[in-house]
């Protein structure tokens, strides 16, 4: 008779590390916060990621049917996806797809009070925002030209990163007037 190993992980709070059971537990006391509500917990155990979508083929398409049976508009994935893992999990499960990382920003920025602290969260979500904006649909891909654009052959795609790096700059000029203004 073959024994099978359990392939769940120790658990080393000191080391910053927690089994998936606790892990997906703060996510949906995190999911909560943010004000959606958790319907369902899948976990997968594999021993290497998929490089394209994190998941194996058969749990992208398990999770396909959950969505459409439940009609859940959002799935929160408790690891950082690469731009290409959630692009490729959004066409796949044809619903929006948040890591743990963008759930937490959407959490800061629902409860940053003070100036500062909102253009910190901005600021943090551009940044993230910005390497994930390619693929985002036919809507980016489209040719934009006319008055306050370099031209015919400017793609949206193109247009939007420049947009954002320019709200990023003046989210940092910003910030430096509000400390310093602090400091004074």
């Amino acid at each position: 008779m073959k024994g099978r190993a359990s392939r769940r992980p120790v658990a080393n709070p000191e080391a910053g590390e927690y089994d998936s059971e606790e892990s997906i537990d703060e996510l949906a006391v995190l999911t909560e916060s943010a004000g959606a509500e958790v319907v369902e917990r899948t976990v997968q155990v594999r021993p290497a990621a998929e490089a394209a979508t994190l998941l194996g083929s058969g749990k992208v398409e398990e999770l396909t049917r959950s969505v459409k049976s439940l009609s859940a508009d959002l799935v929160i994935v408790d690891r950082d996806l690469t731009p290409t893992q959630q692009r490729n999990l959004e066409k796949a499960l044809q619903c929006k797809v948040v890591d743990r990382t963008q759930l937490i920003l959407d959490i800061f920025a629902r409860r940053a009070k003070t100036r500062e602290g909102q253009l910190q969260v901005e600021l943090a979500q551009l940044n993230y925002l910005l390497p994930r904006l390619a693929g985002r649909g036919i809507e980016m891909s489209r040719l934009g030209g006319g008055i306050g654009t370099r031209g015919p052959g400017e793609t949206q795609l193109e247009t939007d990163r420049r947009i954002i790096s320019r709200r990023i700059k003046k989210i940092q000029e910003n910030l430096e007037s509000v400390r310093s203004g602090r400091s004074v």
